[in-house]
């Protein structure tokens, strides 16, 4: 399988608007990063899209994404939801009602915010046409076997995802203890990695290290970056603390696993 990073930044992107900081003026093309987001193409040809940013449009147009076959959702917020009506083109290419996986509060949200979309294929494709399901344990897609991981966004719970072996954690501020067992014998880590600072709804630098020296994946990579991480400086910064294969992330990042 193969997983295309689409978005690595957090929720104001970078350049971040008004900002004339060192990285958002930066003219390396790794500092420039969208709403975080990832695709995962399987080998049979199926795609698994995990989340709907806003910047979803741009995204498949630059990594010229011509089918989504389902949706995985981490949570609903602003940044991980909003492109959910983008989702339209691939009903009209494909004339087929894609469906949504998501926890049950999530699924319920989406239903309050965007029920126009959830709808039966019908002669009429000018909106999404879609199905919510909600997922409380591991289930199969195309073959790949796909693990919730319950993960702390501050107060509330939301899914990581593990796809074969590769897990994919975004907007963490704590990994409880029960999901480590999910988290074993991984070839690649995708994990939150805000800014240096702490923050009550995500991990910073040095708790994604803890988190990356804990679960030991073969490669890990750190995602959803802020405008206080440069590319290159803290992939210098990682290699001089002599990190085991801990890399910073960019947009459009290709990975294959198993």
């Amino acid at each position: 399988m193969q997983i295309t990073l689409l978005g690595v930044g957090a929720s104001a992107g970078t350049p971040v608007v008004g900002c004339s900081c060192a990285t958002c003026l930066s003219d390396n093309p790794r500092n420039k990063r969208t709403r975080c987001s990832s695709i995962i193409t399987i080998d049979s040809g199926e795609n698994i899209l995990i989340d709907t940013g806003p910047d979803l449009r741009n995204q498949s147009l630059r990594e010229n994404i011509k089918r989504v076959d389902a949706v995985l959702y981490t949570h609903t917020h602003a940044d991980h939801l909003h492109g959910i009506d983008d989702l339209r083109a691939f009903c009209q290419i494909q004339r087929v009602q894609i469906p949504l996986y998501a926890k049950e509060d999530a699924v319920a949200h989406i239903q309050a915010k965007f029920g126009y979309a959830l709808r039966q294929p019908s002669d009429f494709w000018d909106l999404p046409v879609l199905r919510a399901e909600v997922i409380h344990e591991s289930f199969s897609l195309f073959g790949a076997p796909i693990t919730p991981i319950p993960v702390l966004h501050g107060k509330i719970v939301i899914y990581g995802y593990r796809i074969g072996n590769l897990a994919y954690l975004t907007d963490v501020s704590e990994i409880p203890e029960s999901s480590f067992a999910l988290l074993k014998d991984l070839d690649i880590l995708l994990i939150d990695c805000l800014r240096e600072k702490a923050h009550p709804t995500h991990i910073n630098i040095e708790q994604s290290l803890d988190y990356i020296s804990r679960i030991k994946a073969k490669q890990s990579y750190m995602i959803h970056m802020t405008h206080e991480l440069e590319y290159q400086s803290l992939n210098t910064r990682l290699a001089s603390q002599q990190v085991a294969n801990a890399f910073a992330s960019y947009d459009g990042l290709k990975l294959t696993f198993s």
